[in-house]
């Protein structure tokens, strides 16, 4: 009796593992995941409140936090990270230097203002949402963060 080996159509094993992360965790296991790969000195942290899980790690010289209101469609998932609080000096080219920056630097975030402070966020509903969405999101976030912060708080001042 022999024994055939099925035949794998197109699909590779890194595939299959991805198709089955996917169908098989929720947004908050990959969230956990994508931020402990991220994290650095072990900064993580998580809250649950009424409305949803938050959150929180060092990358680089910025603090990203990441919300996650729920699991159904309608729910939210955010990520931000501040870059430069107010007030600051320029104010006026400073907007004029994040609105080019948003048209050719943030891909799928953005720069905006929030609670008196410049952010990198990115907001979207979770219908839909896939694993390669929630780790791009992280990442694209905490990396931009990371790489402008020190450049507008030495030119634009502010803390």
């Amino acid at each position: 009796m022999t024994s055939e080996n099925p035949v794998m159509n197109s699909e590779t094993l890194e595939e299959i593992t991805d198709n089955f992360v996917a169908d098989n965790s929720t947004h908050k296991e990959v969230i956990e995941t994508v931020i402990s790969s991220l994290a650095q000195n072990n900064s993580a942290m998580v809250s649950q409140t009424e409305s949803g899980n938050l959150w929180k790690f060092e990358y680089g010289s910025v603090e990203v936090f990441v919300q996650l209101s729920g699991e159904t469609d309608e729910d939210l998932f955010t990520v931000w990270a501040s870059v430069l609080k107010f007030p600051v000096k320029n104010e006026l080219e400073l907007m004029r230097k994040l609105l080019e920056m948003n048209w050719s630097q943030t891909y799928e975030s953005r720069f905006g203002i929030m609670n008196e402070q410049v952010v990198v966020l990115s907001q979207r509903t979770v219908a839909d949402l896939s694993a390669e969405e929630i780790s791009r999101a992280i990442t694209l976030v905490a990396t931009i963060a990371d790489d402008n912060d020190e450049m507008l708080k030495e030119t634009f001042g502010g803390n």
